[in-house]
């Protein structure tokens, strides 16, 4: 089973070349509606009566985009009651980070940031300060659904940003319930969090014994990485100083996955 979910590759509505007819097909439009739902609401069962009707008319009426239809599940009294009536302040913002960034927190900072927004201003505010970023901007736009983003190597990011991406993204039958903070400890000493085994019936086993396949694309010069794109299979033992060795040879990690045979 891959630890990193490739089918969360980017999901976009895109007009119809033509101009006569709908943008685009219903099938497209619930399509990306739902992934919206998944992806925001944390895997959660959503009821009908759950649907916002309203905000999927305006969508399908092209009067928001999806971006702007990811802004109102986020201000729904649904997600409120889902993830921040029940919650720690610390647990609320990594799952925003989660839902609305694709990753978890990157330090203490980000933290104290938006408990900052959130008590000077409000909820709808921090919410709003997500979406409005300028990492929300340059990664998903205007039509794009939010996706898990630190399943591949990207410029700036940490290695710890691996391990901490494994505490809140672990397979598709593991919802976002639970009112305490994960990566609190982490964050807080500014050290990687432990990469632990998923919760029952989601699929996923411990990982010590596991092997791990990396997929690396536009790898360096140096010897060992002499081709355009390379795969390496290490131990779980071994996992984090690859992904580093990888990264200081100018690497591009496309994707790990665990090897079942």
């Amino acid at each position: 089973m891959s630890l990193w979910v490739e089918t969360n590759a980017p999901l976009e509505l895109r007009s119809n070349a033509s101009e006569e007819g709908p943008k685009f097909s219903e099938d497209d439009l619930q399509t990306v509606i739902r992934a919206v739902y998944k992806q925001v609401l944390g895997n959660a069962h959503l009821l009908e009566g759950d649907r916002l009707d309203d905000a999927e008319s305006m969508l399908r009426n092209g009067d928001i985009t999806v971006k702007e239809f990811v802004r109102k599940v986020g201000q729904s009294a649904l997600y409120q009651s889902q993830f921040f009536d029940n919650s720690s302040q610390y647990r609320f913002i990594e799952l925003n980070c989660k839902h609305f960034l694709g990753r978890a927190p990157k330090d203490q900072v980000e933290i104290a940031r938006h408990v900052l927004i959130y008590n000077e201003e409000g909820y709808a505010a921090d919410i709003d300060s997500y979406i409005d970023s300028d990492e929300y901007n340059e990664s998903f736009g205007e039509n794009i659904v939010p996706y898990p983003r630190n399943t591949v190597s990207q410029a700036g990011s940490k290695n710890v940003d691996f391990n901490r991406a494994f505490s809140l993204f672990r397979g598709e039958a593991t919802s976002d319930s639970g009112q305490s903070a994960r990566l609190i400890s982490s964050l807080g000493a500014n050290t990687s969090s432990k990469i632990t085994p998923a919760a029952k019936g989601s699929g996923n086993v411990g990982n010590t014994g596991k092997r791990f396949r990396i997929a690396v694309a536009k790898a360096g010069s140096g010897a060992n990485y002499r081709r355009s794109n390379s795969t390496y299979e290490v131990g779980y033992s071994q996992l984090t100083q690859k992904i580093q060795n990888i990264h200081k040879l100018g690497g591009k990690i496309v994707s790990i996955t665990e090897v079942t045979q």
